[in-house]
């Protein structure tokens, strides 16, 4: 399984913020503007927990293992690579969404905030944001602390190869 790229994940913010910025221009010219709910921050607060409380869970069995505890229990590998496919996917949603709810952000910032529900719209935007940052750190938090260490082949080769 490869690892996620920041790269990767910024990109897709990026688009998708420019999209959605340039979709609520137009969708603003006809006058109405769909809104940012309420709970979007909150649920990606929630996935975002819920990534990180797993990561620390992970990290603390698999230090168990490692310094061999007695009652240490460990982790199963298919476990872990549904957890990791889980971040990875959430990762790229989080982007995604905090991608949309960034250019509508932008474009509330931009057109006028003396309206106060669309101030409040801006305000659900910049959190719904700061909760898919959070989705993302905490996703590559988890692939970090699941991430399998490096072979080193440093084994001598064996007497009839050499």
């Amino acid at each position: 399984m490869k690892q996620l790229r920041p790269a990767v994940l910024a990109g897709i913010f990026v688009v998708a913020g420019i999209l959605s910025w340039a979709g609520a221009r137009l969708w603003n010219a006809y006058g109405t503007l769909p809104g940012v709910p309420l709970a979007a921050p909150i649920v990606l607060g929630v996935i975002a927990a819920v990534l990180l409380a797993t990561a620390l869970s992970m990290r603390s069995r698999l230090k168990a293992q490692r310094e061999r505890r007695p009652g240490a229990k460990g982790v199963e590998p298919l476990m872990a690579a549904r957890a990791v496919v889980f971040g990875q996917a959430s990762a790229l949603v989080a982007a995604l969404v905090a991608g949309m709810y960034g250019g509508v952000g932008v474009f509330l910032l931009t057109d006028s905030l003396d309206i106060p529900a669309r101030r409040d719209q801006a305000w659900y935007a910049a959190f719904s944001v700061l909760a898919g940052i959070a989705v993302i750190a905490a996703a590559l938090f988890l692939e970090r602390v699941l991430k399998l260490p490096e072979d080193d082949d440093t084994t001598p080769e064996s007497p009839a190869r050499a």
